[in-house]
């Protein structure tokens, strides 16, 4: 297995991490403009964070060491899946054949130890939540797999690097192009759903019944809940720069006009993230996992359109 690592990509990493919590707010601004408001402040999520970090964290009595893990491997596990990935064409900072087979593994293993850390509060609310969080997730996993098999149909890697870098690069602009564009609503639907937002889930809810990622970390506070808040960022870069890599290649021949691109198509994948949670009413439970599954079908025709079979 050849590892490589970049420096050069590094500053471009930091620069994207830096500004994952300013994307997430244009989606409240944007949700306040469709609310006839003026909404926060665009800086508010960088507020938020400072004012937990400088909080101390509570802990009930019933949680062990567990508890306290949690925050801690769910904001590495997302973390570590921005040093993997080519933001604005760019290589990526750490690359290795196979790299995304193990970075969405270690998204599962970052959800594991929030849902136990739920489940060690012992709180019949947050197990609620729990179940409710690993059982969409599962159906969003079988997506993101069949997206997997499928781009190495298209390319022959299964490396980030490769896909958006390499010999035969995958975008909705390839030769591959009407296939992409199902990916891209696919893609789409599963980051509703990694992170818990309209239709699936509410973020700004506080009705402990409907809630399902929000009811997770009811107990957690301080810097505890200030790195579940940054990893849910990170997360939600992640696969908003997955999609923004598919709509456009950013290889204009220059690293600063690259990542003003990479920003302006960013900026409009959130602004539609928080169009949809605008217009768009939360699904009752029973019908979320037929919206996840719609994702899984049109991924599964879209494979099935590249067997030689049907070429």
């Amino acid at each position: 297995m050849e590892f490589t690592f970049s420096p050069g990509s590094l500053l471009t990493f930091l620069v994207a991490f830096s500004l994952a919590p300013l994307f997430m707010g244009v989606i409240l601004k944007v949700k306040a403009f469709f609310g006839g408001k003026q909404g926060p402040p665009w800086l508010i999520k960088y507020y938020t964070l400072f004012k937990l970090l400088r909080k101390g964290s509570v802990y009930s009595t019933s949680t062990t060491f567990v508890f306290k893990l949690g925050p801690v491997i769910s904001f590495v596990t997302a973390f570590m899946l921005l040093l993997f990935f080519p933001f604005a064409g760019l290589p990526p900072v750490l690359s290795f054949h196979g790299d995304v087979v193990i970075l969405f593994y270690l998204l599962g293993l970052g959800r594991f130890f929030t849902v136990l850390a739920a489940l060690d509060t012992a709180s019949p609310f947050e197990g609620m939540g729990a179940a409710r969080e690993v059982f969409f997730s599962a159906l969003a996993e079988a997506t993101v797999f069949v997206i997997l098999a499928l781009f190495f149909r298209l390319s022959g890697s299964l490396s980030f690097a490769e896909y958006f870098s390499g010999s035969q690069v995958v975008n909705l602009w390839s030769q591959s192009g009407a296939l992409i564009l199902l990916v891209l609503i696919a893609l789409f639907i599963v980051l509703l759903t990694e992170n818990s937002r309209v239709p699936v889930d509410d973020p700004a809810t506080h009705l402990e019944l409907t809630m399902i990622h929000e009811v997770m970390i009811l107990d957690h506070s301080g810097p505890d809940l200030a790195l579940i808040e940054m990893g849910a960022f990170c997360k939600m870069l992640f696969y908003s720069s997955f999609i923004s890599s598919l709509l456009y290649p950013f290889h204009m021949g220059f690293a600063v006009v690259n990542l003003v691109i990479f920003a302006a198509t960013m900026t409009l994948l959130y602004a539609g993230v928080g169009l949809v949670e605008s217009i768009t009413a939360r699904y009752k439970m029973d019908m979320v996992p037929n919206f996840i599954l719609t994702s899984f079908a049109l991924v599964f025709f879209a494979t099935i359109l590249t067997m030689e079979f049907i070429q």
